[in-house]
């Protein structure tokens, strides 16, 4: 079990992960001491367990997880009990209050345990451009063919999906959405957006060395800099 742990306090950070450190199967491959700092070693990383503080100062626990383009599992710690039912947006295992105490913390290690020992999904194949799918949107339900799918974007824990003259709200991470897409039509345009390369209609390199897309509605999106030579490499002779 791969952990991070991100607390503003030095005294209370060293000290979790002294904790962690006296339970078999866990290793501490990381600890930052605000969003900032924590998003790129994630990136790097990709830790399975973040155990995050929410109140940090100049930004929050929630900040952080709405950068990810990923959604690893989360212990929060923190001194505020008001943010648990909020927290449980997110990928939550547990909710730990500050002092956290040894036994407090065994429960969640165990926690975390369980879900590691339960069955892994079994991976379904990807999809066809003319497959339709069937998305549940709070009360409506739409039947979507792929490829009127325009671009899907990263939204907290959920991602949002742009089709026709609709959009629509689907509990699910980029990642999984990604797993199931055809790669000859869909790209990954960056950590937050999945574009459907038909739906394109001009392309122009951006300042941040990649490129800016403008989409067949007229959304500008940004291509990264690390995909830009992919996206070149897919659209050349």
């Amino acid at each position: 079990m791969r952990v991070m742990v991100i607390e503003d306090s030095r005294l209370a950070r060293e000290g979790l992960v002294r904790m962690l450190g006296r339970f078999d199967g866990v290793e501490v491959i990381g600890q930052a001491d605000h969003p900032a700092t924590a998003a790129p070693v994630i990136a790097e990383l990709r830790p399975d367990v973040l155990f995050l503080d929410i109140h940090m100062p100049g930004a929050s626990g929630f900040d952080l997880l709405d950068m990810l383009d990923y959604l690893p599992r989360i212990v929060f710690t923190t001194a505020y009990s008001e943010y648990a039912i909020r927290s449980f947006d997110y990928n939550t295992v547990d909710y730990l209050l500050k002092p956290v105490s040894h036994e407090r913390l065994a429960t969640a290690i165990a926690k975390l345990a369980a879900a590691d020992a339960a069955p892994a999904a079994v991976a379904r194949a990807p999809l066809d451009i003319n497959s339709k799918i069937f998305v549940k949107d709070g009360e409506r339900c739409h039947l979507v063919s792929l490829e009127t799918i325009r671009y899907i974007e990263s939204c907290k824990n959920y991602v949002r999906i742009f089709f026709g003259t609709e959009k629509a709200y689907v509990k699910k991470s980029l990642n999984s959405i990604e797993e199931r897409l055809p790669v000859k039509f869909f790209f990954r345009a960056n950590r937050q957006c999945i574009i459907n390369l038909q739906e394109i209609r001009a392309i122009e390199e951006s300042v941040s060395m990649g490129y800016e897309v403008t989409m067949s509605d007229g959304k500008v999106l940004e291509i990264s800099r690390r995909n830009a030579q992919e996206l070149k490499d897919l659209l050349s002779f």
